[in-house]
């Protein structure tokens, strides 16, 4: 098996345990991002994490957490498989000699890189499970407003295929997505390089056991994350953003009106979720990618 097939295999079976630790609490930062802004004298939807829980599973019960798992499910494949190959080939392209160790600011490349490549997959795969997850939270924002209720992953294809200007319409938010996927990905494969020489006292890490890959994973996936937060808060609010009378112009407009009516705090709606998931499902994603790409040989 080649280098290309082991990394989409790899990336493939990490994808997936990523997906399946990570789905709730990306769920719950949805819906925490994309509640309306309460009128003045008005409590939100939601207190907080905990309350958006309790709220979600008393209304639709515990599969209310995995609301929106079809579409990342279906592309995980993809997406992982592109992020890992793209990142593989460029370690390859940037390695001074077969199976040299490449230096922390290589892997900032490579991760960058990757970046790029997946952005085009992430952005209508998030789209849709966007308005899978907020749709309860859209149906209750206000007088007037007109929910649509989606009866899953390929309903909302076909809605915004059909009323959103066709295929260019999957790809709304591709700019904060960009934003997000580029730099958060550097930094995300950076600190993961730097925790394994760190933890193998070198440039060796080919003998860490599976609790150091798990910290290093989990803590690179909190980098991520600590890194472009407020771009993914533009994107979410974006991407459920009513098509015939959007709030946002755009990445810029949708940053301003949330600074202005919210403060640096809006731009933050749902990171204590977003974090809560980026420790277990990046270090379950990293190991099992490891473990995986290990035993191909």
């Amino acid at each position: 098996m080649g280098d290309v097939a082991k990394d989409l295999t790899a990336g493939t079976v990490g994808g997936a345990a990523q997906l399946i630790v990570g789905h709730p609490f990306d769920t719950i930062k949805v819906k925490l991002q994309s509640q309306p802004t309460p009128l003045p004298g008005q409590a939100p939807k939601y207190a907080g994490a905990f309350d958006a829980v309790k709220q979600t599973i008393a209304a639709e019960g515990p599969k209310g957490l995995y609301k929106g798992m079809g579409a990342p499910l279906a592309t995980v494949a993809a997406f992982n498989a592109v992020l890992f190959t793209v990142r593989g080939q460029m370690e390859a392209y940037l390695r001074t000699a077969p199976g040299a160790p490449l230096t922390v600011s290589q892997q900032v490349i490579c991760g960058a890189g990757a970046g790029v490549a997946v952005s085009f997959l992430a952005c209508p795969t998030e789209l849709i499970k966007c308005r899978l997850q907020a749709q309860s939270v859209v149906a209750t924002s206000g007088p007037g407003t007109v929910a649509i209720k989606y009866g899953g992953p390929m309903d909302v294809a076909r809605h915004v295929l059909r009323s959103e200007g066709g295929a260019r319409g999957l790809f709304k938010g591709l700019v904060p997505t960009l934003a997000r996927e580029v730099p958060g990905n550097a930094a995300m494969f950076g600190v993961y390089q730097a925790l394994k020489q760190y933890l193998a006292g070198g440039e060796d890490t080919s003998n860490l056991g599976r609790g150091s890959l798990i910290l290093a994973g989990g803590l690179a996936g909190a980098s991520f994350w600590g890194f472009v937060y407020p771009t993914d808060v533009v994107k979410s609010v974006l991407q459920v953003d009513d098509y015939k009378n959007p709030k946002f112009s755009g990445s810029i407009d949708a940053f301003r009106k949330i600074l202005r009516s919210e403060g640096v705090k809006g731009l933050y709606k749902g990171f204590g979720p977003a974090m809560g998931r980026s420790v277990p499902a990046n270090a379950a994603c990293f190991l099992a990618y490891e473990v995986t790409r290990s035993s191909l040989g």
